[in-house]
């Protein structure tokens, strides 16, 4: 209830006690330190992803990656530790 009254410039100027949402913000509406420090360490890693992305093969790789060939497995099912190998021969 409290986010909608931030929202919409409703007249509780403290936080709604029943709503447990604001827990990270104090009474004047502004994130705690550490929700600020998150928020900062998170944009740093979105702009550190946006600029390692930013490279043109690599974003063709992105692109094309589901068309990727792979190589057929070699050999058979059964492997030289199974105890029907062990068996035949």
């Amino acid at each position: 209830m409290s986010f909608l009254r931030r929202v919409f410039g409703g007249g509780a100027s403290s936080p709604d006690p029943a709503d447990g949402a604001d827990a990270g913000i104090d009474g004047q509406g502004q994130a705690a330190p550490e929700d600020r420090d998150d928020e900062a360490r998170e944009r740093a890693l979105l702009a550190e992803d946006a600029e390692r992305l930013s490279n043109s093969l690599l974003a063709r790789q992105l692109r094309y990656a589901d068309r990727a060939w792979t190589p057929p497995a070699q050999g058979g099912e059964r492997r030289a530790d199974d105890a029907q190998s062990r068996d035949d021969g």
